[in-house]
């Protein structure tokens, strides 16, 4: 109902934007058979956007059915509430003149990133083939500092001070090689196209060293807390992004329910999908946990960080400059083999 509403919708632009003479209206998808195998995906075998279409082309997918209109707009509406709690919390948090506000301003930062850079994929790699591996190197690179940033704020405010004691001369700096590894694997995955489990441990074994080491100040505290939810409501919240992330991660490391289903989830029900709705719902649990945490364990928080460590900000800093070098040398690689299949 609401694809149709959005199909009227561009309908109407495209009415507008074109005055005089009728154009015939564009052939917004095509089956499988009709794109390079570099796009196809399994199990889905309609609803492909044509290569080589003008960028405004793309754009106005955006109000189409096609097989990634849903993975867009997932993540496009998750990207735009969190502009509206980042206007929030600019009335509520003083950036400027607290100096733990940071953290919380770096984790709004990257879920808004992660979540801007997946709709852009989606929405624009069926452009041509070097621009299919370049968005989704960047929607990697969103990836990358979203890590770092779920590590810095499950460290800075939800850790407790036993665990404290004992990661805190490690834990940032292994978090923004896991952040950049996972980064990498990725996008090496993607470039050299590798099949099977080689491709998977390449991409998801440094995924899973990463989130083992992010979490793991919430699974310590939900461990060893006294506290009830009722007194510690933010532990509901953490709870509840572990199950979503896990949940998400079922579904991303899955082909379901389209296996199932083959040929029937062209627009709905793909498991990527499903993935991406879990990965919002984690990403809105946590960031109501460490508001909640915020507020609630200025003391722990104050005293465990009074002397600090590490420069975090370099630390972040470092990980979004060299994951972005990453996906760019790689995206350089992928330019100089298209070249060269061409010549």
């Amino acid at each position: 109902m609401a694809m149709a509403a959005a199909q009227k919708f561009s309908h109407l632009l495209s009415s507008l934007w074109h005055i005089g003479p009728r154009q015939p209206e564009p052939v917004f998808t095509v089956d499988r058979a009709q794109v390079p195998p570099l796009f196809w995906k399994p199990y889905i075998y309609a609803g492909y956007r044509p290569l080589h279409q003008t960028w405004s082309f793309y754009f106005r997918t955006l109000f189409q059915q096609h097989n990634e209109a849903v993975n867009v707009w997932t993540h496009l509406l998750a990207a735009l509430a969190l502009l509206l709690r980042l206007a929030v919390f600019v009335r509520t948090v003083d950036y400027w003149g607290d100096p733990h506000a940071l953290p919380l301003f770096i984790i709004v930062l990257t879920s808004f990133s992660y979540l801007s850079f997946s709709s852009l994929a989606h929405l624009l790699q069926a452009k041509s083939e070097f621009w299919h591996y370049s968005f989704f190197f960047l929607d990697y690179v969103g990836v990358a500092m979203y890590q770092f940033g779920s590590a810095l704020v499950h460290f800075y405010y939800a850790i407790e001070p036993a665990w404290h004691a004992q990661v805190q001369a490690i834990f940032l700096p292994t978090a923004a090689f896991l952040a950049w590894l996972s980064c990498t694997g990725s996008c090496y995955t993607k470039y050299s196209q590798q099949p099977g489990l080689l491709g998977r441990i390449c991409q998801e074994v440094p995924q899973v060293l990463a989130y083992a080491l992010d979490i793991s100040p919430v699974v310590h505290r939900i461990l060893v807390s006294p506290h009830s939810a009722e007194d510690d409501p933010a532990l509901l919240y953490h709870k509840c992004q572990v199950v979503f992330f896990l949940l998400a991660a079922a579904f991303f490391s899955t082909v379901m329910p389209e296996r199932w289903f083959p040929g029937s989830c062209h627009i709905f029900g793909q498991g990527h999908q499903v993935f991406h709705v879990f990965l919002v719902l984690c990403t809105l649990a946590q960031l109501e946990a460490v508001t909640l945490d915020y507020e609630a364990r200025r003391p722990i928080y104050e005293s465990l960080h009074a002397s600090w460590p590490h420069n975090f900000f370099g630390l972040f800093l470092l990980t979004v400059g060299s994951s972005f070098l990453t996906a760019f040398i790689l995206s350089q690689l992928v330019r100089r083999r298209l070249n060269q299949k061409t010549k």
